[in-house]
């Protein structure tokens, strides 16, 4: 599965809004490329709230143990909650292993799981996981507002 897949997917959720920063985004250099993924019908990116999935195409300063800075690498990061997390998610698994699901390196204990290069094993789970995201991310959003879901 390549990112463009993944990010053609979430473009078709209700409501989904997905940033891809580059040099003219006025976002830090180290985000550019990577893409963020947020519940937001206006098109506005949110101001207080965090993406519910993300594809990050290299090493960050505090985040190097998936080897994204190896060619053809990049990890799917999806908040999918403590539970289902602690049942999906293998801690014993390399962090830099491909196509299984691991907690995310730094925000697993908050429930987040991530992927290295999703494929056979994977893929459509990824793609579902976000789905089930983009529709907590909704249901928060329709609660803070004040509406009816």
């Amino acid at each position: 599965m390549r990112m463009k897949e993944i990010v053609d997917a979430v473009r078709t959720f209700e409501g989904a809004l997905v940033v891809i920063p580059d040099s003219a985004s006025g976002a830090p250099e180290v985000a550019w490329g990577d893409a963020f993924f947020y519940y937001a019908p206006d098109g506005v990116m949110p101001k207080r709230t965090q993406p519910y999935g993300t594809i990050i195409t290299k090493d960050y300063p505090d985040d190097t143990s998936s080897r994204l800075d190896e060619p053809d690498r990049f990890r799917v990061n999806i908040h999918v909650g403590r539970d289902r997390a602690a049942q999906v998610a293998d801690a014993d698994t390399d962090p830099a292993t491909t196509d299984r699901f691991i907690p995310h390196p730094l925000y697993g204990a908050a429930g987040w799981v991530c992927v290295v290069n999703p494929a056979e094993a994977t893929a459509e789970q990824v793609v579902s996981f976000l789905a089930r995201a983009h529709d907590d991310a909704r249901a928060r959003s329709t609660r803070r507002s004040g509406e009816e879901s």
